[in-house]
């Protein structure tokens, strides 16, 4: 398989918080890179366009916005 993404990803499983304008979500980040990071959620849930993620553990704190969804899992993409 080749892999087309920019930068490499790397696994990982830590508890996250995406917030946006009408409040926040628990997630659960399973991987992440420099442009972007998956994550999942405990139920299927409609995101807003664009939002924030923050994962504590790592005082990381990102601009997202999804760019593919399956189910319970979200691919999102940093942005500036």
């Amino acid at each position: 398989m080749i892999e087309k993404r920019a930068a490499q990803r790397h696994r990982v499983f830590k508890g996250g918080t995406i917030t946006f304008e009408n409040g926040g979500i628990a997630c659960i980040v399973r991987n992440v890179s420099e442009g972007g990071a998956a994550i999942d959620l405990d139920a299927p849930v409609t995101l807003p366009q664009s939002f924030t993620l923050a994962i504590a553990r790592d005082n990381l704190v990102r601009n997202c916005r999804p760019v593919w969804r399956s189910d319970r899992r979200v691919g999102l993409a940093f942005v500036q």
